[in-house]
């Protein structure tokens, strides 16, 4: 006789034609593994060359817009930079770090250069124009010959009816100018040094005023005697500057080149002046843009 069994604790009953499934709590078992999830990676954009270009052509731009000698290269790569720069950020998946740097860059340079530079045209102009005081040292023993007119014979040497002598150093805070000599009817002199230069108007000639400029300041770059200047004077008081009619001259004299202190320039001016009172006149001498005039026989 048997005995069936009765389910009960320990046993498992299967439906039949149905497989087994294996316990999850089994030991040595666990939960099955939960792959990772991947996370997109986000692609880099590809470099801005133009915006590479800005920002090197910004920097050295910067660079030269500080160093007055050279603001003229820094005047043009900034503009350069700042147009790069501008066009770089346009570009459709491109970075634009460098071309928002390269854009900040030449701004900034550009109100840097503008500073640097009203400061040396400033101290420029400043070291130009001197103090506007004048003064004259005559040489010893010199005498101006020319003859005063009727009723002046007492008037103050140094003035423009009774002239300095020739020799007569002007000074100036930084310039010291000296005539040297005067040459009157110099007209063929003048027609032989350059085939351009054009023959006085009737009436007129060349005279050749040879004078030397000395530069005495103290600026360590140096300046030109461009704005120096001597000018003939008429007896009846009319200046002529040279500038009406311009005219090489033989051996002129350089105005152009910096002189450190002590430094001179030396050489002659060509000025058309009447010819029946060339000698009559005087030499307006100013050692400095806005220096006192001080007066020179011309004889």
């Amino acid at each position: 006789m048997t005995n069936s069994e009765l389910p009960g604790v320990g046993s498992q009953q299967t439906a039949p034609h149905e497989p087994q499934q294996p316990s999850t709590a089994q030991a040595g078992h666990g939960a099955p593994p939960v792959a990772p999830v991947q996370q997109p990676t986000k692609a880099k954009k590809p470099r801005n060359v133009v915006g590479l270009i800005a920002l090197i052509a910004a920097i050295v731009g910067f660079i030269f817009a500080c160093v007055p000698g050279a603001l003229i290269i820094g005047w043009i790569l900034l503009p350069i930079a700042f147009i790069l720069a501008i066009v770089s950020l346009f570009f459709k998946d491109k970075a634009k770090g460098m071309g928002i740097a390269a854009l900040i860059i030449s701004v900034v340079g550009t109100i840097v250069g503008v500073v640097v530079f009203t400061s040396v045209v400033a101290t420029s102009f400043s070291n130009a124009v001197g103090s506007g005081e004048t003064k004259v040292v005559q040489p010893s023993g010199a005498t101006s010959t020319n003859a005063a007119p009727a009723g002046n014979s007492g008037s103050k040497v140094g003035t423009r009816e009774n002239p300095n002598p020739i020799g007569s150093a002007v000074e100036s805070k930084d310039w010291r100018i000296v005539v040297n000599s005067v040459k009157l009817a110099a007209t063929d002199a003048v027609m032989a040094a350059d085939t351009y230069n054009k023959p006085p108007a009737a009436g007129s000639e060349y005279i050749l005023v040879n004078f030397s400029a000395t530069y005495i300041g103290n600026d360590a770059n140096g300046q030109m005697p461009a704005f120096v200047s001597v000018e003939y004077v008429t007896p009846d008081g009319k200046t002529i500057n040279g500038l009406d009619k311009l005219v090489m001259a033989p051996e002129p004299i350089d105005t152009t080149s910096a002189l450190y202190k002590g430094g001179t320039a030396t050489g002659n001016k060509a000025i058309e002046v009447p010819s029946a009172t060339a000698a009559q006149g005087v030499l307006a001498i100013r050692p400095g843009m806005v220096a006192d005039k001080a007066f020179v026989a011309v004889k």
